[in-house]
């Protein structure tokens, strides 16, 4: 079958662009969110205020996480179905995937649930364990994305002659 080089750069450009927003949400938004204390003069927000803003972020972040997650699966069982079968880029697709609807259905709903309960939810002991798997999702998240974009451009590439 005849390869679409536009789906596959659209696929790469979704996995790489996802994997940035990863990134900088993870390691450049979230620590200045929750740290306006070293940033801000006469400005505090609290850590509860903090988190009402991040999850705001993240609520919407889901919706593309949602599209990521539909996107993979439809590309990879298209490129399954043209026998572009890789055992690493089916197991990185499947935490793409996987991942990504947790993040998106289970760990932000249920954060800004508990958020909306008050203060007194946020500092509770099933809060915080909740948060730490939201951040450990997040990072087996990138750490797939990288792994089926890698893998993806070493099935995909084109043979030198």
């Amino acid at each position: 079958m005849k390869k679409n080089i536009y789906l596959d750069f659209a696929y790469f450009i979704v996995l790489a662009a996802t994997l940035g927003a990863v990134l900088v949400l993870g390691a450049v938004v979230a620590p200045v969110v929750f740290h306006t204390d070293r940033i801000t003069v006469n400005l505090l927000i609290d850590n509860y205020n903090a988190g009402i803003i991040m999850g705001e972020i993240f609520r919407r972040f889901a919706y593309w996480i949602y599209f990521v997650a539909i996107f993979v699966a439809i590309y990879e069982a298209m490129a399954y179905k043209m026998g572009q079968r890789d055992a690493i880029s089916f197991g990185a697709a499947a935490t793409v995937i996987f991942s990504s609807l947790m993040f998106s259905s289970v760990y932000v709903p249920k954060i800004l649930s508990m958020q909306a309960l008050g203060r007194e939810a946020t500092q509770s002991d099933t809060f915080e364990n909740v948060h730490i798997a939201s951040e450990i999702d997040f990072k087996i998240l990138a750490v797939a994305l990288l792994v089926l974009f890698i893998r993806r451009l070493m099935i995909l590439r084109v043979p030198s002659k």
